[in-house]
């Protein structure tokens, strides 16, 4: 037997959908009326209906403002699976801003009434909620905006459906005009709502690695802070992003044999080794990092020991507020062996990894190491422990099982500080495959036919460039290459490597409207992926047609303009709600050696509630941070 679900009516007339209600099994309904009881006892039907309520256990009650709910004393304490309000209206001739305003009073009041996983159903007539679901649909102004109401209590829309009035057989609308009339309730729309997830303040967060044998401490910037250590490519993981990369293996591992590297790599890379590796990088998207500290790692640590340190200190790490900067866990490192930073010679020496490229390449050269040294010893490569493998096979990436050629991969997380776009991702998950082929075969082109046979259903092309292959999606941009490395003397064989981004190849392969629901921590999105869909299964998004909020924001800088800082101050104040940045105008002071900007910002959010009210507070919160940061004058 199913547990009964509690149901509170607002706005009821002459109680006949509340009759309807509490006939049902399992159910126990709560009605409430704006008028006195013998005002409300004159609607037609009223009386059989309040004693069909009351003989099937419910409440009726009298003189309820459903905009002050919660100053109810019959109401208190009282949690509520569902609140249901149909056909609301203000009465007589009132327009749509106060039909508004009531909308959002009661979306405010019934909240405080409403359960962890309540819904709260609000039927209007079609043309009034001002959605896509309304057909005509009004313009925007001229409509009541149900959805950007509800947004101003944290509430998403989850479904819009027919309002069934064949359903409820005794239903019958009053109230039009606040006369004794019904509504058209033919074509209404029943608009469902739920919680949404709060924003959650942006935090520190300190990480400590071994880079290249030195122990470093450092704060990944507050913007990306919610990205790292997510965990979405873990084994077992049915995030989209390894969904799409387990779907990409499996096939090329039809071709080709594929082995993908388990081995955790450090996030922080010294400048010098995405040149080494030939990491083609412009300087400017690179998120460059200062060290907290740094401990210069003792000569005589053996390559084993190192790659235990490595594995002990990815482990430690630190999550603090701002105010917590000086954790225990920085106090601890100064006890020994560490030095202090210079910051003006140590400012460009490191940064957030662009690329798994220069990774790559050490990866391989410990592995090809090993295999050489196990063939003079007749080691047994399994033992390797230096580059531990999982896959369809596990030979050497410069050979293959019986003359086939292998892949050799790894994936994760990776960084680009670009300026703030709809289809510009700060940071996102790289799939890297590296395999050596026989020069004859043409592997640029055979890697490219399969990507092609398993992406192009999924909106991706190739187009074909010097030295390898762009793999693009309209408007989303370049979502991988496949590219010769022309690292080998030998003719007769050429290394190919190719570089996917697994977060905008998971935009497309599973239809969502918006690359920033991969990082929402809302359960309802990986519920969607619980029995791992096939790529082509459309997500079906959990907050309906959300409202974009505009505003601009204009400021006086000094001779130079750090613009990335700005989109780096954006996505942190917004919470990534910022979805575009467009520079709207300058002016150079001739006098003052002063720029002014202009820029507008659109504000839109698929994993929160986003108000007006919201939006604008975010608004707000970016002026201080330029003001404070920045240095700028606010116009």
């Amino acid at each position: 037997m199913s547990l009964s679900r509690s149901i509170l009516l607002v706005g009821e007339g002459n109680f006949s959908f509340s009759a309807s209600l509490s006939s049902e099994a399992e159910t126990r309904v709560t009605a409430t009326c704006p008028q006195r009881q013998e005002d409300a006892l004159r609607h037609d039907g009223a009386a059989e209906n309040i004693d069909m309520i009351r003989d099937s256990g419910g409440l009726v009650l009298f003189e309820v403002d459903c905009t002050k709910l919660g100053q109810c004393a019959s109401l208190r304490g009282c949690l509520f699976d569902r609140v249901v309000f149909n056909f609301p209206h203000c009465g007589r001739k009132s327009g749509v801003k106060k039909n508004r305003e009531l909308l959002k009073n009661f979306f405010l009041s019934c909240v405080q009434l409403l359960s962890e996983d309540g819904e709260v159903h609000v039927s209007l007539c079609n043309g009034q909620g001002g959605t896509p679901a309304d057909q005509p649909k009004r313009e925007w102004h001229n409509s009541w905006q149900v959805a950007a109401m509800a947004a101003e209590a944290h509430l998403i829309l989850k479904d819009v459906r027919p309002f069934e009035k064949e359903k409820y057989q005794s239903y019958k609308c009053t109230g039009y005009r606040s006369q004794d009339k019904g509504f058209h309730v033919e074509n209404g729309l029943l608009h469902v709502f739920t919680r949404s997830l709060q924003y959650s303040p942006a935090e520190i967060l300190k990480v400590e690695e071994v880079v290249e044998g030195d122990q470093v401490l450092y704060n990944i910037p507050a913007e990306l802070s919610d990205c790292v250590f997510r965990g979405f490519l873990c084994s077992g993981s049915v995030h989209p992003v390894r969904l799409v990369q387990d779907f990409l293996l499996k096939g090329l591992a039809e071709k080709w044999s594929v082995s993908m590297t388990t081995q955790t790599v450090p996030f922080l890379l010294k400048a010098k080794q995405p040149q080494a590796s030939g990491c083609d990088i412009d300087a400017a998207d690179c998120y460059w990092i200062y060290l907290l500290q740094k401990e210069v790692v003792s000569e005589n640590h053996t390559s084993t020991d190192k790659e235990r340190d490595t594995q002990e200190t990815l482990a430690q790490l630190t999550l603090d507020k701002v105010d917590r900067v000086r954790s225990k866990g920085a106090e601890s490192l100064r006890s020994a062996g560490l030095i202090d930073i210079d910051h003006e010679g140590e400012s460009c020496l490191y940064m957030l990894r662009p690329s798994l490229l220069s990774q790559m390449e050490e990866l391989l050269t410990k592995r090809e190491a090993f295999v050489n040294n196990a063939a003079r010893h007749g080691v047994d490569e399994r033992n390797n422990e230096s580059v531990k493998l999982e896959g369809h096979k596990k030979e050497g990436p410069l050979g293959g099982c019986n003359g086939v050629p292998s892949l050799f991969g790894i994936s994760g997380l990776v960084f680009k500080n670009v300026p703030v776009n709809l289809w510009n991702l700060p940071a996102f998950h790289e799939l890297l495959l590296r395999g050596v082929f026989p020069s004859a075969c043409e592997p640029i082109r055979l890697i490219g036919q399969r990507l092609e046979t398993l992406l192009a259903p999924y909106g991706v092309s190739l187009v074909t460039e010097q030295g390898g292959l762009r793999i693009t999606a309209l408007q989303k941009g370049l979502v991988g290459k496949v590219f010769a490395n022309n690292a080998s003397d030998n003719i007769s064989s050429v290394s190919v490597t190719v570089s996917l981004n697994l977060d905008l190849l998971s935009v497309l392969l599973f239809s969502l409207p918006d690359w920033r629901l991969l990082w929402s921590h809302d359960p309802r999105f990986l519920r969607q992926f619980e029995l791992r869909p096939s790529p082509g299964d459309p997500f079906q998004p959990f907050s309906l047609f959300p409202e974009h909020f505009s505003f601009d924001i204009s400021f006086w800088t000094g001779p130079t303009w750090a613009e990335r800082k700005f989109h780096a101050a954006i996505r942190e104040a917004s919470h990534g709600t910022v979805e575009q940045v467009k520079l709207m105008d300058t002016f150079s002071h001739p006098d003052l050696s002063q720029t002014s900007y202009c820029y507008r910002l659109i504000y839109h959010s698929n994993t929160h509630a986003l108000s007006h009210t919201q939006a604008l507070q975010f608004h707000k919160d970016l002026e201080t941070f330029l003001t404070s940061r920045l240095q700028v004058t606010i116009r």
